[in-house]
């Protein structure tokens, strides 16, 4: 049994219970087999049917035990893998969350959501399979092969000689189809994002004629996809029938041999018939855990990667009072690094810096010199490799919610859930009223397109629904910021993808909404550092220089420098 196995909650109360019921389980399978081939041997001996009528019926009360053992059985697995996967789905979904876009940037769209979904679902019927299987293979072999040994030490010699092949031969097969499995699983994530891709820039092939072309591109992924799925369901075919064919032989040598001692006489039949009702029973669990495997192997994979990804958040730290960010407030950043890669360049090199109060801090540098990564460790959403946070000199974890719902976030590209204008805009706040609701509108400066709407805030956007240029969707994001009325906020270059008539006219509103708040702006068009209380320049993952605008610019130092490239490129 893998050890991950272990690693879900309750797992350890389960297997206990299974244990117990699967002992019990195994207890009747002996005694209906008892019981059968007493009622055989006697009716053999021309004894009559009314006087094995006592023994008929403990053979059916055994059969009906032994059915009901495994439908309990059934409902414990089954209710523990609806709550595993219920509770990991959930917290999936939050360490997605605050993982944040960057994570889902890398991982893809398609390929989480289709993971979230099938994943799970396929990791549901792997608990609920697998663990009764298990334990089943752990426990019925030994106590049949025990009491046959009580009965005939041949025949228990032969079957114990057979269960070690079988296993091996399990342990092979299961080392070839680990890496059809793992090829079949690059091949779904490759299939899931493409689709995804495919569905959101089907109007634009359409609209440059391209859409007939993507066919091929389509055909050759699933193509791939299609032979992923063959090559994997080859390898669980060859297994199933070659596990088939080694049982059914062992099974076959036992029988012959009881054939041959049954006619030279030193074996009686009532024993002999018992043995080879048993003997399908002992490699019964082994040819289920082959067959099953192969089944689940995928629900496995999907369980390891939901564990492991989980592992990427930090647990949250219950017994520590919660840090709230107020205007009178102390942040203070010391060394803090960002290393993605043992063997490469570090992100962040020793940031340190202190801000007090409200105040609207830039953060500026050359394309590449972790101004977004600065941000994405703020936002919680990227884990330091070194380094602290502290507030008011109590140390925070970024990862907490405490923090996270202090905080807002606005990206360059802000996500547009399917879904109204209102529903998007109440993201932070679900339980907003109307009227909340219209405030933040008015105060982004989305009044008067809401109103054109033909069912105001009501109206469907997102996927499906209608499309939003790119100043409208960001003006859904400062919305949301606003009636969320959180003391921090975080931008990534929020308006980088926007034309400069847009972005003067949402400056407006981003500067109105930093009032009284603590903001940190990532950016590389420097105008608006006229308007922050202090900057931070950053370059190769360092801070080379901080101070005001008007501070910096009689330092002529790397930010003098950077504004002079640009007025350079504007001329």
């Amino acid at each position: 049994m893998k050890t991950n196995i272990m690693a879900y909650k309750g797992i350890k109360t389960v297997l206990i219970a299974v244990a117990g019921l699967v002992f019990l389980q195994s207890l009747a399978i002996i005694f209906q087999a008892k019981w059968l081939s007493e009622v055989i041997t006697a009716l053999f001996h021309h004894h009559s049917l009314s006087s094995q009528i006592p023994a008929i019926m403990y053979f059916v009360m055994a059969f009906l035990f032994r059915q009901l053992m495994s439908l309990v059985i059934r409902k414990v697995c089954l209710r523990f893998s609806t709550k595993t996967v219920k509770e990991l789905r959930e917290a999936l979904m939050e360490t997605i969350f605050s993982l944040g876009p960057r994570f889902t940037k890398k991982e893809g769209t398609g390929n989480l959501v289709t993971f979230i979904i099938e994943g799970c679902q396929k990791l549901r019927v792997y608990l609920e399979l697998f663990i009764p299987k298990m334990v089943t293979m752990g426990i019925t072999p030994w106590l049949i092969a025990i009491y046959i040994w009580t009965k005939d030490y041949l025949s228990a010699v032969i079957l114990l000689a057979a269960m070690p092949i079988l296993i091996i031969f399990m342990i092979l097969l299961g080392w070839a189809a680990q890496k059809k499995i793992d090829d079949q699983w690059s091949s779904y994530r490759l299939l899931s994002n493409h689709f995804v891709d495919s569905l959101r820039g089907l109007e634009t092939l359409k609209y440059l004629g391209r859409s007939k072309s993507h066919i091929e591109t389509v055909n050759k992924v699933s193509d791939q996809y299609r032979k992923s799925t063959m090559s994997t369901l080859r390898i669980a075919f060859l297994s199933t029938f070659a596990l088939d064919f080694f049982t059914m032989l062992s099974v076959a040598v036992i029988a012959v041999t009881l054939g041959l001692r049954l006619i030279n006489g030193s074996l009686l039949l009532q024993p002999a018939l018992l043995i080879l009702l048993l003997a399908p029973e002992y490699f019964l669990p082994v040819r289920e855990v082959g067959n099953d495997y192969h089944a689940t192997l995928d629900g496995k994979e999907a369980g390891d990667r939901i564990l492991a990804l989980l592992k990427n958040k930090k647990e949250e730290i219950l017994d520590k009072p919660e840090s709230i960010w107020s205007s009178k407030s102390t942040l203070t950043v010391k060394r803090l690094s960002v290393l993605h890669d043992n063997n490469g360049e570090a992100s962040l090199k020793d940031v340190s810096f202190t801000v007090e109060g409200a105040k609207k801090i830039g953060i500026i540098g050359t394309s590449g010199a972790g101004k977004s990564t600065l941000i994405d460790v703020l936002s919680g959403f990227l884990s330091p490799s070194s380094g602290s946070v502290n507030i008011d000199n109590e140390h925070v974890f970024l990862h907490e919610g405490a923090w996270q719902k202090q905080t807002t976030y606005i990206p360059q590209h802000p996500f547009i859930f399917q879904g109204t204008v209102k529903e998007n805009i109440c993201f932070y706040r679900p339980e907003a009223s109307d009227e909340e609701v219209m405030w933040a509108i008015e105060q982004a400066g989305l009044k008067d397109f809401v109103h054109q709407l033909p069912r105001g805030m009501d109206e469907r956007i997102g996927e499906g629904g209608r499309p939003l240029s790119g100043g409208q969707a960001q003006r859904i994001a400062v919305s949301r910021a606003f009636l969320s009325n959180r003391p921090v906020l975080l931008f990534d270059e929020p308006t980088a993808h926007l034309d400069i008539e847009t972005e003067y006219e949402l400056k407006k509103v981003l500067l109105k909404l930093a009032e009284n708040r603590l903001l940190f702006f990532a950016t590389h068009r420097l105008h608006w550092m006229k308007e922050m209380d202090r900057i931070i320049v950053l370059e190769q993952g360092r801070i080379v220089e901080q101070g005001s605008h008007d501070e910096l610019i009689a330092h002529k130092g790397a930010y003098y420098r950077l504004i002079q490239s640009q007025m350079e490129e504007l001329v």
